[in-house]
């Protein structure tokens, strides 16, 4: 019998876990594998090398790139508090209430991530434009229209970035323990109270993830916007808005913010990276 196997027949004696062991990658899977990582990688490469390092600052400080640079950033934050508000309780709907076609209500949530987003922008359209089913509505009663604002814009943010947030919570609310939320009721606490000082803490961290999600993705969004919102520098034109205007016009600039956009993304996804994968 081995060292190790001594030590496991002892009680009260801890066997130290085994390493994993080194398997050898056939080349049948290591090539392919090798041409994907290529295939993601070097477009983002080619980014970062053809970027105009020497005019850096001054592509940066020019008025459009400020202009679409601010926008982008107070809409996608305004639409990150707007699905704030709506998509919590959704999550927390169906996450912790059982009624009759939640699956339905779940799949239509998760609609917009497969939705193509120009096809949301025609939704939205339909829905708010000034003839819209809701939009005429608005325009007759209080004069307000959407479409081709910046209040469109958020509408259109929120739209397609609502479902990340939505996910992310019901995740962290299905594996919340809930035997707090059980002692918070006993205690005498309502519902109300249980919600705001128990169960928003406990899936704290999956609010915040959701929230960056959501927000990452809102200031990406271009179909959608487009669609709904147009594309007019200082008051609709984002940042993704303005580097497809910039490709026919300064490809300096859409180089710019085109980098802008990739190190928020590469830094949001560094910074949630351990919320879906396990370290080894």
């Amino acid at each position: 019998m081995s060292h190790i196997d001594e030590q496991a027949v002892r009680p009260g004696v801890a066997v130290p876990p085994r390493r994993r062991a080194t398997q050898r990658v056939p080349v049948v899977l290591l090539v392919p594998a090798a041409l994907g990582l290529a295939f993601l990688v070097l477009p983002l490469a080619g980014l970062v090398i053809r970027a105009p390092w020497g005019t850096l600052l001054n592509q940066l400080t020019k008025p459009g790139v400020l202009t679409a640079l601010r926008l982008s950033l107070q809409t996608a934050t305004i639409a990150t508090l707007v699905c704030l508000v709506l998509g919590v309780p959704l999550a927390w709907l169906l996450a912790r209430v059982e009624f009759a076609g939640r699956r339905v209500v779940r799949a239509l949530v998760t609609v917009p991530l497969v939705l193509p987003p120009v096809v949301g922008g025609v939704a939205l359209l339909l829905v708010f434009g000034r003839r819209g089913i809701l939009g005429s509505w608005l325009y007759a009663t209080f004069g307000v229209t959407l479409p081709f604002t910046t209040t469109g814009v958020v509408v259109a943010e929120a739209f397609v970035a609502m479902p990340f947030l939505v996910i992310a919570v019901e995740g962290a609310l299905r594996g919340a323990d809930t035997r707090y939320e059980e002692a918070a009721a006993t205690l005498g606490a309502g519902r109300w109270t249980t919600f705001t000082h128990v169960t928003l803490p406990l899936v704290a961290p999956g609010i915040a993830a959701g929230a960056v999600l959501c927000w990452a993705r809102a200031l990406g969004e271009f179909g959608a916007t487009i669609t709904f919102a147009g594309n007019f520098p200082g008051r609709t034109q984002t940042m993704p808005l303005a580097v497809y205007l910039a490709l026919e016009t300064d490809l300096r600039a859409a180089i710019v913010l085109s980098l802008i956009l990739l190190v928020v993304s590469v830094t949001i996804l560094a910074a949630l990276r351990d919320k879906w994968i396990a370290s080894p």
